[in-house]
């Protein structure tokens, strides 16, 4: 049996603002259970579920370590549509036949769109 990487745990100062952000961005849907303090964002497309979690007084936000990367086919266009909705991202950066852009969410948390998946070279 081969483990898979299905889940994304975030801590995070604000909950609902960064569950709005991944709502709004990104489409994901709420998942909330009544007895747990973790609320599941669910892609409408599978992959991975990102797990929110209420960060303790002593979690530092934004850690450079981790950095959230969604697959999309057209950066450019996805960039114009998130721009609209307040997301700035920043340049566009070329790399072996893909292209990619940052930015980050509410509590710093760096993210990333890429055509990466999309490259013929993949």
């Amino acid at each position: 049996m081969q483990p898979t990487l299905n889940r994304i745990l975030l801590y995070v100062k604000d909950v609902a603002k960064t569950c709005a952000f991944y709502e709004r961005h990104f489409g994901f849907a709420r998942k909330v259970d009544p007895d747990d303090r973790i609320i599941e964002l669910v892609s409408p497309h599978g992959c991975a579920i990102i797990m929110v979690h209420q960060a303790g007084k002593a979690v530092k936000s934004g850690q450079v370590t981790v950095k959230l990367v969604f697959d999309i086919r057209d950066v450019e266009a996805f960039k114009e549509q998130c721009a609209k909705n307040g997301l700035q991202f920043g340049a566009t950066h070329r790399a072996d036949g893909y292209t990619f852009a940052n930015a980050k969410d509410p509590d710093g948390n760096s993210i990333s769109i890429s055509s990466r998946s999309f490259a013929s070279s993949r």
